[in-house]
């Protein structure tokens, strides 16, 4: 499968060392052009030098006096500049120097006399004065071009902030196409529509229909969005433009305006063609929401600018726009409208069989073994994206690998179906139980099990658990019978039973409660106060909806407006509900405490139980050993007295459960 992952921007290692070779070749110019490097010699010392016959070459000129000495042996001829203590060379100078010659000629030394060039350094004009300084500021100019303002202008800089940051896709080039999407029929359906207009606009336009200008993707992270956008660029024949909806927006107010202008410039210079903005919600959203209330905030001039790319005088048909997010109740309503955003697209969670068709195509890339059943795996998913998915097969992949087996086995799927809903197994470690915390989570769990068996209308038990995994001690986990995309109201109640199995059972059997109910308690208050204030199930209070939507502060919130009277109905009505089911799992766990003891002594021993292995032990049966152990004593339901309550956990209050 080909890479569609933009490559990194090549930084100019080779314009680099140009530039620093011209910066050290331009500073030996200078060098060698600062008149040979002066040295501190006075005009006097100078012609004593000429007389000792040191001097084999002497360059007059109007300002100094380049002086090259005799070379000897062991000793190198060197060359220096003599400046004149008046500033220029005067007649008397002249004068001194060719009597000195002369003088040195006449005597008994057979060294020849030293040559004198009275115009050998010829006097520097204005241009040959700052041509030094013109070659350095020309080399600052060129490396601050093109390690600055060239990079800001390609990089997204100050010089290109108004351009669109947008990413080019050709056919074929993402790697991906719609075999690859599984799982979402409906919503591929519907996008490969877009895809036979692309490609036969006459089919559509004959009888005077019109494609959509804009399909809105909506649905909850990880189902599939952004998948099906890339299913598009590698199926359709046509320029498809990627951008984020983060990308239009700056500090500097206007830039996302021009951002989305150019955008749209280039796509109906080369229409047909698609516009794809991820996560639009980022500029999106209701005008006049929460803080950002000014008429010239960023984020609202750069909707106002696609509300008219869209659909104003401007528009063209030829451009389709499909956006993705999973916040549609955020977004502008003039944004939503047909004529910008026609057809919105639902990407749902995939029910059983899509769970199935996603594993498929995953599985595709990996050996399995072939007794691995991804039906069972598909069952045992509710609630898992189509990103989660992927993300289980891949663990598979790598715990099989771990213990360098030659294929995946339906072991390595329950292990990496556990290991992406709830953590990876602690057996032992800095966060390994005591053995007190570790006998009260068998028992809290015990009492989940008893009560998901016995409850009438719950789902299958799959196994229960007290190794713990990511925040939770414990786990009990069943398989649903069917996807539920409505509740009952007596599978409501039964699921606040089963939530209040842990603490009752800690009560009964430990003789005093912990903080690993918590979040037991949270849920099943929460199912109460749904079924009361939201969902019209309570008796008394009639079908009623008391909460209502309002755009907050902080995006949507829900408030209840009622009065003090009616609230407090309410709220009697909650406790009612959650009174009433935990008595019912006090009396059913205490009409099976036989069962419920058999199941935390297992735990125990076993630490992990299968739903074959509870059936035997609520038949009465034992189960083999596991290992040579001490056995566990029973514990009887007396209160204890100085029981030291357990660290704050989340433990079993996360009581994790595929539903």
């Amino acid at each position: 499968m080909p890479d569609n992952t933009p490559a990194p921007p090549q930084k100019p290692r080779g314009l680099l060392l140009i530039m620093l070779s011209l910066f050290g070749v331009l500073t030996l110019s200078l060098l060698m052009w600062s008149k040979l490097g002066s040295k501190d010699v006075t005009w006097t010392a100078m012609l004593k030098m000429v007389a000792d016959g040191k001097v084999q070459r002497i360059q007059v000129g109007q300002e100094f006096a380049v002086v090259t000495t005799n070379k000897r042996p062991g000793h190198e001829s060197e060359s220096f500049a003599v400046n004149y203590l008046t500033g220029r060379l005067m007649d008397s100078d002249r004068k001194e120097l060719r009597e000195a010659v002369d003088a040195y000629s006449r005597g008994v030394n057979n060294d020849p006399a030293p040559e004198i060039d009275m115009e050998g350094v010829k006097p520097q004009g204005m241009m040959g004065q700052l041509m030094p300084q013109l070659l350095l500021l020309g080399l600052l100019v060129a490396a601050f071009y093109f390690f600055v303002l060239r990079r800001m202008g390609q990089g997204g800089g100050v010089l290109s902030f108004g351009k669109s940051r947008a990413q080019l896709i050709t056919k074929g080039k993402t790697g991906k196409t719609f075999k690859d999407v599984a799982g979402i029929d409906e919503a591929k359906e519907e996008v490969e529509e877009l895809v036979a207009f692309l490609k036969n606009p006459k089919k559509f336009q004959k009888l005077g229909g019109r494609i959509p200008r804009g399909v809105l993707l909506v649905g909850p992270p990880g189902t599939g969005k952004t998948l099906l956008a890339k299913a598009i660029a590698g199926e359709a024949d046509a320029p498809f433009y990627s951008i984020s909806g983060s990308d239009f927006v700056e500090m500097f107010v206007g830039v996302g305006a021009s951002r989305v202008r150019d955008l749209f410039n280039q796509a109906k210079d080369n229409s047909p063609c698609i516009i794809f903005i991820d996560e639009i919600d980022a500029v999106g959203r209701k005008r006049g929401s929460g803080m950002n209330s000014g008429g010239h905030d960023e984020r609202e001039q750069t909707l106002n600018a696609i509300l008219v790319e869209m659909d104003g005088f401007a528009s063209t048909d030829k451009v389709i726009v499909i956006a993705a997010t999973n916040r549609v109740d955020v977004l502008d309503p003039a944004l939503l409208r047909p004529g910008r955003f026609d057809r919105h697209i639902y990407v749902n969670l995939p029910d059983i069989a899509g769970r199935e068709q996603i594993l498929t195509v995953h599985a595709a890339k990996v050996k399995f073994d072939p007794k691995a059943d991804l039906s069972i795996i598909a069952r045992g998913t509710p609630g898992f994206s189509g990103a989660d998915l992927e993300s289980l097969i891949n663990e598979a992949a790598l715990n099989a690998a771990r213990y360098d087996q030659e294929s995946v086995t339906n072991k390595d799927l329950e292990y990496a179906r556990d290991r992406v809903a709830f953590g990876r197994e602690r057996k032992a470690g800095s966060r390994a139980m005591p053995e007190d915390e570790r006998r009260i989570t068998a028992y809290h769990e015990a009492g989940h099990t008893l009560l998901q068996i016995v409850v009438e209308g719950g789902d299958d038990l799959h196994k229960v658990t007290i190794i713990p995994r990511g925040r939770a001690l414990g786990a009990t986990m069943h398989l649903p019978n069917q996807d539920r995309h409505t509740h009952s109201k007596r599978k409501l109640m039964g699921d606040i039973c089963v939530l209040f199995g842990g603490r009752i059972a800690e009560e009964l059997f430990c003789g005093d409660i912990t903080t690993g109910a918590s979040n037991d308690i949270e849920r099943a208050t929460g199912l109460a106060r749904g079924m009361v204030y939201e969902w019209g199930m309570s008796e008394k209070m009639g079908p009623i909806k008391y909460t209502e939507d309002h755009d907050g502060f902080m995006g949507n919130e829900s408030v209840v407006s009622v009065s003090a009277t009616t609230r407090r109905e309410l709220d009697e009505e909650v406790r009612s509900i959650i009174d009433a089911q935990f008595q019912r799992a006090k009396v059913l766990i205490e009409a099976n405490r036989d069962k419920l003891e058999r199941i935390a002594q297992a735990l125990l021993e076993h630490e992990t139980l299968d739903a074959a292995q509870v059936k035997v032990l609520l038949d009465g049966g034992q189960l083999p050993p596991r290992r040579s152990t001490v056995t566990i004593p029973k514990v009887d339901s007396v209160a204890r007295e100085s029981r030291p309550e357990p660290t704050s956990h989340p433990g079993p209050a996360l009581e994790p459960k595929l539903a």
